[in-house]
C-alpha cells in the first residue's frame, strides 16, 4: 500500500518546528528532508527517521524497522501526532548527518563542442 499524499502532508506540517522539510516522491513512495539533508521515508502511512550515532544514544527507546524488504533499519515513529519527539528526532538526525554535496553543473552539447 502506498502512503497517501495527505499523510505526507500532515507529517511534513507536523514537522515544521524541525526546521524546513519537504518531501519528494520516490519509486513510489516518499524520501524526506530537513534542511536539504535527506532523513527518512514515508513508507505505507509510517514515519521512518535514518539512524545516527547521536539518535541511538538519545533516543534508545524508539522501535526500529526496516521500512521495505532489504532496507536498513530507521527508527519508526509511530505517533505522528508527538510533535515535539518527532521534530527532536529529526531535528538531531539532520544536525547529525553530513551537508549534501554539490552536484556538478551539467555540461550542454554545445558547452561539450
Amino acid at each position: 500500500m502506498a502512503s497517501s499524499e495527505q499523510f505526507v502532508q500532515y507529517v511534513c506540517d507536523r514537522l515544521s518546528k524541525a526546521g524546513e522539510i519537504t518531501a519528494k516522491k520516490m519509486f513510489g513512495e516518499y524520501g524526506f528532508y530537513c534542511g536539504g539533508k535527506f532523513v527518512g521515508v514515508i513508507c505505507d502511512n509510517q514515519l521512518f527517521v535514518k539512524i545516527t550515532p547521536q539518535g541511538e544514544k538519545a533516543f534508545p527507546f524508539l522501535p526500529k524497522a526496516a521500512p521495505y524488504p532489504g532496507a536498513k533499519p530507521y527508527f519508526l515513529l509511530q505517533d505522528p501526532d508527538d510533535v515535539s519527539l518527532l521534530c527532536r528526532v529529526v531535528k538531531q538526525t539532520a544536525d547529525a548527518l553530513p551537508s549534501p554535496k554539490k552536484k556538478p553543473a551539467r555540461r550542454t552539447r554545445s558547452q561539450a563542442a
